[in-house]
């Protein structure tokens, strides 16, 4: 097993992965690091941690809406800009999210 070690806003994280595979992660380490910053842009300096689940949050809503494209024989949409055009875009990329898990959890 090999280890690379990525940045997340501005922070060195060493993840595990498997021989071969170091090259992959350090590109996912920086797009994932993208999208926190571009969090951190909109919300501020909240803590790693809510950062992280926000860009994650974002992350799966995205893969959310591409295999739900996939199944339906729709064009995947592409992945929106990091950098919303105002404030408010985060925000309300969260509530969307928000109201998704709901409907998930009470489908349950």
């Amino acid at each position: 097993m090999a280890t690379v070690t990525v940045d997340v806003n501005g922070r060195p994280y060493s993840v595990g992965c498997a021989d071969g595979q170091e090259e992959r992660v350090r590109i996912l380490g920086k797009e994932f690091d993208a999208h926190v910053r571009s969090v951190a842009e909109d919300v501020g300096q909240v803590g790693d941690l809510k950062l992280f689940l926000m860009a994650a949050l974002l992350l799966a809503d995205q893969l959310h809406e591409a295999r739900l494209a996939a199944q339906n024989g729709e064009p995947v949409p592409a992945p929106p800009a990091l950098h919303p055009a105002s404030p408010d875009g985060v925000a309300e990329a969260l509530n969307a999210v928000a109201a998704r898990i709901e409907k998930i959890v009470q489908g349950i």
